[in-house]
């Protein structure tokens, strides 16, 4: 699973995703995706334009956590099969 940790980048930074916004010129919408961790699409340049406003590596901004229960699937979107717990 995908983390986006830019709830806990702005809360130590007592910043409002307004005042991202308003510092990377992102729409306010999209930062409420990223920050509510809804965003089914990233955007390279949204990410380059809040790890600088940020001060922050991408590593610090996104993770990947493993998730047992992630499915892969077929190009038809059927399961191959579930990962072993």
């Amino acid at each position: 699973m995908i983390r986006i940790l830019l709830s806990t980048r702005l809360g130590e930074r007592r910043w409002t995703q307004a005042d991202l916004a308003r510092k990377t010129g992102i729409r306010p919408s999209t930062i409420n995706d990223l920050y509510h961790e809804i965003a089914e699409r990233v955007n390279l340049e949204h990410l380059d334009l809040i790890c600088e406003a940020l001060g922050c590596e991408l590593s610090e901004l996104i993770t990947r956590e493993d998730n047992s229960d992630v499915r892969v699937k077929t190009r038809t979107g059927a399961p191959l099969h579930k990962r072993p717990k």
